[in-house]
């Protein structure tokens, strides 16, 4: 496993899964989603007070390739890496089984700040970048 900024561990719930017993494509979407909010509320941010703030983050363009499928229980980990390109937030995010280590999912996930209606130029994603590398010096997670 390569390294990344941001790891978050969880399992895979019943509900989660198709008829074949696997997880439905759709809900590898929603674990890099929630990853990405959990990467953000360890930086000490949300959504919810962006908003507030008149700033939100949208996603621009989702690609995610299905490598190995995960089952019901099983456990899973959630990786990102994050760049700067232009104006966006570029997530690089694998989904990996615990125990095994085998990649289930690999995703490129963009993203774009819009303040008060706007696009931005993204400045505040690079003080975002700077905290979680901070962050990652220290040993925080």
């Amino acid at each position: 496993m390569k390294n990344y900024l941001f790891k978050h561990a969880d399992k895979v719930r019943d509900y989660e899964c198709d008829l074949q017993g696997v997880v439905n494509n759709a809900n590898y979407q929603h674990y890099m989603e929630h990853t990405r909010h959990e990467f953000l509320e360890a930086l000490g941010e949300n959504f919810g007070a962006m908003h507030e703030r008149g700033m939100d983050a949208f996603v621009s363009r989702v690609e995610i390739q299905f490598k190995h499928p995960l089952h019901s229980g099983d456990r899973y980990v959630s990786c990102l890496n994050a760049v700067r390109d232009g104006v966006k937030l570029v997530f690089e995010q694998d989904i990996y089984h615990v125990p095994t280590f085998t990649l289930s999912a690999k995703g490129i996930i963009d993203t774009v700040l819009v303040e008060n209606g706007k696009l931005t130029r993204g400045d505040y994603f690079d003080q975002l970048l700077e905290k979680a590398q901070q962050l990652q010096n220290n040993n925080v997670w």
